[in-house]
């Protein structure tokens, strides 16, 4: 839920389930961009501290100011994790952002970004151009379809790595939390191969991660884990992505040491482009489950 107030000078978004709120002041410019598509309402708003917003239905997605934090934990992370990941699935994320960073990494021969509304992505050329500037890039594809459909119909074995970079459960992306789509996710991956899932926040929604890591495990993935960074503009400031591997490379390792026995943390260290807020150390400190999601996940991996 969203509200703007009388003054017209403020964006708010109040979580009345939550009984929070977080509020970005307006320039003069205020909204820059109204559309509804067939698929959900997008608005750009321009702010004085945080430069332009971008809003779904209502809900915040990302601010030029602090989107590198949800990016770059999105993508490393997993991309540091899996032997060798060349094909990577995106379904979502069309910011283009997550992509921007999984193209940085120069063992990647196939992006592809699978996104149910061009209208995303078309703002996100305008008012958001540097989170676009691998769209051109020979190894990338973008494709404007429902991603459900997408992963049902991939041909098994044909992805290395699924990074769901999907807005929150409801509406086009409430099936992108579901066991049957976690199932196709297991059924056209590798070998080796590894799903990432943004998990909302784990102070807010932990009983959201803790079904989905039962939904991945009925699926057949091992070894969930749960790495929360900040995300000051999302509810509560602190959000989440979750990670799980496909068992049939991992039947024989412990599930809970997956996550970090698979970290590739020296090349990590060496990765040859820069950062703004992952580093191999906060990588490894994510690791390190907070006690009280421990209390809630155990015995889920």
């Amino acid at each position: 839920m969203s509200q703007l107030p009388d003054n017209n000078n403020w964006f708010t978004e109040v979580h009345t389930a939550d009984g929070s709120a977080f509020s970005f002041k307006l320039t003069e410019k205020g909204k820059l961009h109204e559309e509804q598509t067939p698929f959900q309402k997008i608005e750009i708003y321009d702010t004085e501290t945080f430069g332009k917003l971008m809003v779904i239905d209502g809900y915040v997605m990302l601010t030029t100011r602090d989107n590198f934090l949800y990016h770059e934990m999105m993508s490393h992370p997993a991309l540091f994790t899996h032997p060798n990941p060349e094909r990577v699935l995106i379904i979502g994320g069309g910011d283009c952002g997550t992509l921007r960073e999984v193209l940085r990494h120069p063992g990647v021969k196939l992006a592809q970004q699978v996104d149910i509304d061009e209208g995303v992505t078309r703002a996100s050329e305008k008012y958001f151009p540097e989170l676009c500037e691998s769209n051109d890039d020979s190894r990338a594809e973008l494709h404007f379809v429902d991603g459900l459909k997408w992963v049902q119909e991939a041909a098994p074995g044909s992805y290395d790595l699924i990074i769901v970079d999907s807005t929150d459960p409801v509406g086009p992306a409430e099936g992108l939390f579901s066991e049957p789509f976690f199932r196709d996710c297991h059924n056209c991956l590798a070998e080796n191969g590894m799903v990432v899932q943004q998990s909302e926040s784990p102070l807010y929604h932990l009983p959201l991660i803790k079904d989905m890591y039962t939904a991945m495990g009925s699926a057949g993935f091992v070894g969930m884990q749960t790495l929360p960074f900040p995300q000051p503009v999302y509810p509560s400031g602190w959000w989440s992505c979750t990670m799980a591997f496909k068992d049939t490379a991992l039947k024989n390792v412990d599930s809970k040491d997956i996550a970090s026995r698979e970290f590739r943390e020296q090349d990590s260290e060496n990765r040859p482009f820069e950062t703004l807020y992952y580093t191999t150390a906060i990588h490894r400190g994510t690791l390190d489950t907070p006690p009280f999601m421990k209390k809630v996940l155990a015995g889920l991996k």
